[in-house]
């Protein structure tokens, strides 16, 4: 059996999820947009440049959520699948996923984006296992605005992939073949972990990584 990992945004969707749902949200007149998109721009460059703070970011990121009943999220969620996110899933990728899964693969997303909001995307590309950030919630289901266990982010990602296969009795060398996909430079520790990495539609830094490394570089994203 093999195991084909996939990243979340800007991998299986042309996009970033945790971009897309405070614009929805801003456009909704639930948000302040000069304030986020301050901040955002902040955290953003820190990304790009690989000096991210996980938990800085995650104390922004997650604050809204806190504002609102679990139904309100579920509802404003589904109002935002359809305007932000099905438009941005290539069909490539939906096609990749699918060809995994033909093949018996076990397919999975494993993302830095929390599950509330990736939970309903990986249902919707027909992925059931998902590692992403969890959150930690009041005991009437709202949340708290904080991250519970480890982020799955950089090496967090191999330290969360590690005991999901410990939960499972196994380890990566179980599978004959193991593929991650992804266009991070974020997640070029993982990559090098697996039998077969792919960089897809990656930035600049990853790109240059897997051509020193001979690993392929594709992309998923629809013609324009």
């Amino acid at each position: 059996m093999n195991l084909a990992l996939f990243d979340l945004d800007h991998t299986l969707i042309a996009g970033d999820s945790d971009v897309e749902w405070p614009k929805f949200l801003i456009k909704r007149g639930l948000l302040d947009e000069a304030f986020y998109a301050r901040r955002n721009d902040h955290f953003y460059e820190q990304y790009k440049a690989g000096t991210l703070d996980i938990y800085e970011f995650l104390d922004f990121q997650l604050e809204p959520l806190t504002r609102f009943s679990r139904a309100e999220l579920d509802s404003l969620h589904a109002e935002y699948m359809q305007e932000h996110i099905l438009p941005i899933i290539p069909k490539k990728a939906r096609e990749l996923v699918a060809a995994h899964q033909a093949a018996g693969d076990t397919v999975m997303i494993i993302t830095a984006t929390n599950r509330f909001i990736t939970g309903p995307i990986a249902r919707e590309l027909g992925v059931e296992l998902l590692i992403a950030v969890e959150l930690e919630e009041h005991d009437d289901g709202r949340f708290t605005g904080k991250p519970a266990g480890v982020p799955s982010f950089k090496e967090g990602k191999i330290t969360r992939l590690e005991q999901w296969l410990a939960e499972q009795g196994k380890t990566l060398a179980d599978y004959e073949q193991s593929f991650f996909y992804s266009d991070s430079r974020n997640d070029i520790p993982l990559l090098s972990l697996v039998s077969h990495p792919v960089a897809v539609d990656p930035d600049d830094t990853l790109r240059t990584h897997a051509e020193v490394h001979g690993w392929p570089v594709i992309s998923l994203r629809d013609p324009a």
